[in-house]
Parts: C-alpha cells; sequence; structure tokens
C-alpha cells in the first residue's frame, strides 16, 4: 500500500475569517443571556475561546508564525479582543 503524499493542512483564509466570525457571533450571543452581565460573560468567553484556540494549534501542530491563517492568528485575535472588552469594563 502506498502512502498518501504529505499534503500541508491549510485553509482558505475566508474560511478562517468566516470560522472566526461565527464564533465570535456565538459569544456574543451567548454573553447576552449571561446571568453576570454582558461585559463580564463576553470576557469570559474570550478568555475560553483564546485556551481552546491555543490548544487546537498545539494538537494540530499549526506553524505560529505561519503564512496561512490558523488556530495561532485566531488565538490572536481573541487575545485583543478580550483586551478591548476587558478595557471596556473596567471604564464603565
Amino acid at each position: 500500500m502506498s502512502q498518501a503524499p504529505d499534503v500541508p493542512r491549510t485553509l482558505n483564509p475566508w474560511r478562517v475569517i468566516a470560522r472566526f466570525a461565527v464564533r465570535v457571533a456565538l459569544l456574543v450571543g451567548f454573553a447576552a443571556f449571561g446571568s453576570v452581565g454582558f461585559g463580564r460573560s463576553l470576557a469570559v468567553l474570550l478568555w475560553m475561546s483564546i485556551i481552546l484556540c491555543a490548544l487546537a494549534g498545539l494538537v494540530r501542530r499549526e506553524p505560529l508564525f505561519g503564512t496561512a491563517l490558523n488556530h495561532w492568528d485566531e488565538t490572536a485575535a481573541f487575545g485583543a479582543l478580550f483586551a478591548l472588552v476587558h478595557i471596556a469594563n473596567d471604564a464603565f
């Protein structure tokens, strides 16, 4: 039996962006029904997303500074959103 060639597992950038947008929409939807307030719920959900995307990047062995978008880029984007929400929560 011949082995399959080692094909890189890169996704189309638009697919990664769409996946990120869907995740953010779901997080905002769940945070809207949080019992501790929208801002605190969204911050916690973003923190969980940071951890889960980092774990997915580790498990899939995606390159950290690769040329294609991957879970590490989503981790950085969720981190930026978390920082923004955290600053907004402290300001108001």
